[in-house]
């Protein structure tokens, strides 16, 4: 038996987390960075967001767009490093730094956001 590549999952993650950061990101970044600070919308107060963050599915919402949005960052460094630097040589190295760099990352989220 051939031994499978994982390289499908990794592209899926990669396209996964591409679509869910292009549609969430900007969207929290012109609330958060733009609308509230200029007064164009009432800002929340400080107790109706932390209810908000409290929230289990709140809580699930921003660890999916963490852990994707990282593995999509993941996936576009590893191909930048073989293919605009040209260091396809250093494969294990570069696929251990990134993919467990996203990894770490998504471990620093999961403990942020759901430790008690």
């Amino acid at each position: 038996m051939r031994r499978r590549s994982p390289e499908p999952v990794l592209w899926l993650l990669f396209s996964a987390g591409g679509t869910v950061t292009a549609l969430l990101v900007p969207a929290l970044l012109f609330l958060f960075g733009i609308a509230f600070p200029l007064g164009w919308l009432a800002s929340p107060d400080h107790a109706y967001l932390l209810s908000l963050v409290g929230h289990p599915l709140t809580k699930l919402v921003l660890f999916g767009l963490s852990v994707l949005a990282l593995f999509h960052w993941a996936h576009r460094f590893r191909y930048t490093l073989y293919d605009g630097l040209r260091l396809k040589r250093l494969s294990r190295v570069i696929i251990l730094a990134c993919y467990g760099g996203a990894a770490l990352g998504s471990g620093a989220a999961a403990f942020v956001l759901f430790r008690v």
